[in-house]
């Protein structure tokens, strides 16, 4: 299940799931994400505009409900994954506080005034623990990265791998059955295609 909360082009992650041979839906409907047995929450733009979104759909208790209580698998990408923190320098709304995070700007010091925000181009992680989400995941894996914002992790164990533009930031997170990715899958070819498949083979 893919929701729909008006931000980004969810066409792209569609394709990415035909490839692997994987139906699925994009919904913004109670009944429907109620039914799910995965989800994903893709997005971008800003911060409060993505909670403002999901407040007029009506979809912030049934996520709670599913991710909370069912303990149901969701996947955050870019703005998605900002939103399962605490808050954002970016706007006033409060995220979901699924992890406990804040999501920051990039901020550089005088040496770095070369370092450009967003984040832009392909990338590569560093991985810090081990993940079903990287199970099996090709040597080298490159990502697709557009973002000026990023998490601060309170619990590093939260991290399962980071990424460096200027200093390192979490590309990946999860806690428990919560995932959360920084970088675009859905736009970094074979390697964004073992991550979808990764995530859809989570028992």
């Amino acid at each position: 299940m893919i929701i729909d909360y008006k931000t980004g082009n969810l066409g792209s992650i569609l394709n990415m799931f035909k490839k692997i041979g994987v139906e699925a839906t994009v919904s913004s409907n109670v009944l429907d994400i109620e039914r799910a047995d995965k989800i994903i929450l893709s997005g971008v733009g800003s911060f409060d505009s993505g909670i403002d979104n999901l407040k007029d759909a009506g979809l912030i208790p049934v996520l709670n409900e599913m991710v909370l209580v069912k303990k149901i698998p969701i996947l955050g990408i870019c703005l998605g994954m900002q939103l399962f923190s605490k808050k954002s320098e970016e706007g006033k709304l409060a995220g979901f506080n699924w992890i406990n995070a804040e999501t920051v700007r990039f901020k550089f010091d005088d040496r770095e005034t070369n370092l450009k925000v967003p984040h832009m181009g392909w990338d590569t992680i560093n991985t810090k623990r081990e993940s079903p989400l990287l199970a099996n995941m090709y040597q080298e894996a490159r990502f697709y990265f557009v973002h000026s914002y990023h998490l601060i992790c309170e619990n590093q164990e939260d991290v399962i791998a980071t990424t460096n533009h200027g200093y390192e930031f979490p590309s990946i997170v999860q806690k428990e059955n919560i995932f959360g990715v920084q970088f675009h899958p859905e736009k970094s070819h074979k390697f964004g295609i073992k991550l979808f498949e990764n995530f859809v083979n989570l028992c």
